[in-house]
């Protein structure tokens, strides 16, 4: 049961946050799985290990205000996953293993953006969680850009 003195929008933000993480793992391990360079391979090793953490982070947060955590919307996650298998079939070079994880990139940062915005009676620590899961995007994003 959730306290009683914590924002609902606190509860839905961090509900929202959970959820991106353990999009954005599942994208990388099942992306991770045909990627061949070297280097590619240690920056998506790299990046999986902290949405893991950030993902523990915010599950912590929620058991801490007695909420529970959130999966990914399942047609989302089902047409990430068709879309990434068919991609990397195709043509599953490290460009395209780099474009895929870049978009979903851009579709995190958005979509958090978009959630800060409408809970806007989140806590801080709510807000400073999501604001840290797209400074990570950012950043992986950033780090993607040579193999593009």
């Amino acid at each position: 049961m959730v306290k009683k003195d914590v924002s609902q929008d606190t509860v839905e933000l961090l509900k929202e946050c959970d959820a991106g993480c353990k999009m954005a793992i599942d994208s990388m391990e099942q992306i991770n799985k045909f990627v061949t360079n070297d280097q590619l391979k240690t920056i998506i090793t790299k990046y999986n290990g902290a949405h893991i953490k950030m993902e523990e982070d915010i599950h912590r947060m929620l058991n801490n205000i007695g909420a529970e955590g959130q999966e990914p919307n399942v047609m989302a996650k089902a047409s990430s996953w068709v879309q990434a298998q068919v991609k990397m079939m195709m043509k599953g070079d490290s460009k395209q293993a780099a474009s895929i994880l870049t978009d979903g990139c851009n579709m995190g940062i958005k979509s958090l953006c978009e959630y800060k915005n409408a809970y806007k009676a989140a806590d801080e620590k709510s807000v400073a969680m999501c604001e840290k899961l797209c400074d990570l995007e950012t950043k992986m994003a950033g780090e993607l850009q040579v193999f593009l």
